[in-house]
């Protein structure tokens, strides 16, 4: 081993992903330990380093081509010893000239003097603070004036960011490309009008708002001039995710389901005042979309469900390469009425190429709709969430899917062992899936796929 040529070993390093069988490698002679230490761009660290600042120092000197570094203190408590504070950020900009992305989770003592040590890594391109309580807009800002190649940002439950005159830099710098702001509540949707040209090149956009900030009365409230007058190009959004949204005419983020010419995947969990005319622009003008979640409130609910079979019917006509479907409803442990049938999803089943259909809670799939499934040409994996209508006698049609190879059963109240038994003759799923359904036991899933996992956990049920 000691006589093989570097670019050999060199090669053997990049092969071992796994840490462990890196750090054994290391082990085998100082040779190894010094080709893997240059080899090594990433490290992950947190509790276990004890000192803390003395340790990752020595770690930066082991290996002097970290790009990759993230610091995480899930699961911290005093008795672990001290967390990493502002000087880590001085011993990584010190040291990692080469780093590009940061990572920083649950990291209490670091604070904005620690976070403006990063403006002279020139490199870095990506950052992600999750749960950062001590760093507010004045050191997100110098972050973005100094690290002008930055084109990931991601802000999760920072709730001393509130001014976005760090949004509105990096909008004109025009380099950001992938946005996450997560239950920020100094960030609102009318925050995100500060990113002006910024826009154009945003490629993805994930925003979650606090469910307690959904009151109108604890923001301002929305200035659709404002959006207007900006005049707003996503032309290059691939992905947008939107939570506790509001989406109405001239409010919020409605602007983006027209103005998304390239979306590929569009997630809309509990966004208040979709419409069908909504849905209807959004496929007239994204073609090219293949996957589809969405989150809504039933009839049952306070915020009425607009959306009908007609958004259904536009996306099967307008978006042939559509390939996942998610549809779910809030609001209560059982299933209430809602305006989407089952002939909506059959439009898209039939119409495009659906290989995965996701319902949850959705009280129209019953034995009958499952029938009408049993004929979808394309569908690989189907997975059904407190569907209550749906018996032993509508899991029998599994057996005469064309394709479907991966099914899972979670919560639902109507399927038991009997209803598996088809499936143990037919041998036809690569895989199943059951989750807390109270009358399909351990036994009765044995053999109904190559794959089984089963659980059951039924305080759902109290």
């Amino acid at each position: 081993m000691e006589n093989l040529p570097e670019v050999l070993i060199s090669e053997i390093v990049r092969r071992l992903t796994k840490t462990s069988d890196r750090n054994s490698f290391s082990l085998v002679t100082k040779h190894f330990c010094a080709v893997e230490a240059d080899l090594r761009n990433s490290i992950r660290v947190g509790c276990g380093l004890d000192p803390a600042a003395e340790a990752l120092a020595s770690l930066c000197r082991r290996f002097p081509n970290l790009t990759k570094v993230e610091i995480t203190y899930s699961g911290w408590m005093s008795t672990f010893g001290k967390q990493l504070d502002n000087q880590a950020l001085s011993i990584l900009s010190t040291n990692c000239q080469s780093l590009t992305d940061l990572t920083l989770s649950f990291c209490s003592f670091i604070s904005d003097s620690g976070l403006r040590c990063l403006t002279s890594c020139q490199k870095l391109t990506s950052l992600k603070l999750n749960f950062a309580p001590a760093i507010s807009s004045s050191g997100l800002l110098s972050v973005v004036v100094g690290c002008k190649n930055l084109s990931t940002l991601h802000l999760i439950h920072c709730m001393k960011v509130t001014s976005v005159e760090w949004l509105e830099y990096i909008g004109k710098m025009g380099s950001l490309e992938d946005l996450c702001i997560v239950k920020c509540r100094g960030i609102s949707e009318d925050s995100l009008v500060k990113l002006g040209p910024g826009w154009k090149r945003l490629r993805r956009l994930e925003f979650r708002k606090d469910p307690h900030n959904m009151n109108p009365k604890t923001h301002n409230p929305f200035s659709g001039e404002s959006w207007h007058l900006r005049q707003i190009s996503c032309e290059s959004l691939k992905e947008v995710s939107l939570v506790n949204c509001v989406i109405e005419p001239e409010r919020g983020l409605s602007f983006l389901l027209s103005s998304c010419a390239s979306l590929e995947k569009l997630t809309l969990d509990t966004c208040t005042g979709l419409r069908d005319s909504d849905f209807i622009t959004l496929s007239q003008n994204s073609h090219g979309l293949r996957s589809i979640s969405l989150r809504l409130f039933s009839q049952s609910s306070s915020h009425q469900a607009t959306l009908t079979d007609a958004s259904f019917r536009a996306l099967s006509t307008n978006c042939p390469m559509l390939e996942e479907v998610e549809l779910a409803f809030c609001d209560s442990e059982f299933p209430a009425a809602s305006s989407i049938t089952i002939e909506g999803i059959l439009a898209v089943i039939n119409s495009c190429s659906v290989r995965v259909l996701v319902l949850k809670s959705a009280c129209f799939f019953n034995d009958a709709a499952m029938a009408a499934l049993s004929s979808a040409p394309f569908l690989e994996c189907l997975e059904i969430e407190r569907c209550q209508e749906v018996t032993d006698f509508g899991i029998g049609f599994v057996s005469k899917f064309p394709c479907l190879a991966n099914l899972t059963i979670c919560r639902c109240l109507g399927v038991t062992d009997d209803g598996l038994k088809l499936l143990v003759e037919s041998k036809m799923l690569d895989s199943l899936v059951v989750k807390d359904c109270p009358r399909i036991s351990d036994q009765g899933v044995q053999g109904a796929a190559r794959q089984v996992a089963y659980s059951q956990d039924l305080s759902w049920l109290f």
